[in-house]
């Protein structure tokens, strides 16, 4: 197997455990380097895996129903991996303030779906670097927190 086939099967795994309709944390111990950057337009950056576990749990109970999938093949190219994603859920959970364009008030009922890419960094096997470009107007549009003209 050729290390862009082994790093889009990481990545895959990475996306499917993390990101997909369930959640185990124990991936992030697994798949992530130690220091690593998960970084989001959305979001603050994050770093590491105590501050990567607590992001996620924060969303996952203010969406209970989150979820992302793929939306089109995995690209490698050396320690690189690219996918183009697609997903969201509602906020039917407690306040949440994690978006840097304002906070929700506890359970607005709230739908966001939206999509984008993401490009992760591997080194030695674990995940150093996700960095995307979602479309957050789209999300913060449909969770009004800003408006469309």
């Amino acid at each position: 197997m050729s290390r862009e086939q082994e790093n889009k099967a990481i990545v895959g795994r990475w996306f499917t455990s993390f990101w997909g309709s369930t959640c185990d944390l124990s991936i992030v111990d697994e798949l992530a380097a130690p220091d690593m950057l998960l970084q989001y337009s959305l979001h603050e950056p994050r770093r590491g895996h105590a501050d990567i576990k607590a992001f996620m749990t924060d969303f996952r109970v203010a969406f209970p129903d989150l979820s992302f999938g793929g939306a089109a093949d995995l690209i490698a190219e050396g320690d690189y991996v690219v996918g183009r994603w697609l997903g969201g859920g509602t906020h039917s959970g407690p306040a949440f303030s994690d978006f840097l364009a304002g906070s929700l008030p506890a359970a607005t009922g709230r739908k966001m779906h939206f999509t984008g890419t993401t490009v992760l960094r591997l080194e030695n096997g674990k995940i150093a670097k996700e960095i995307g470009l979602d479309d957050g107007v789209t999300a913060l549009t449909q969770l009004g927190l800003i408006r469309a003209v």
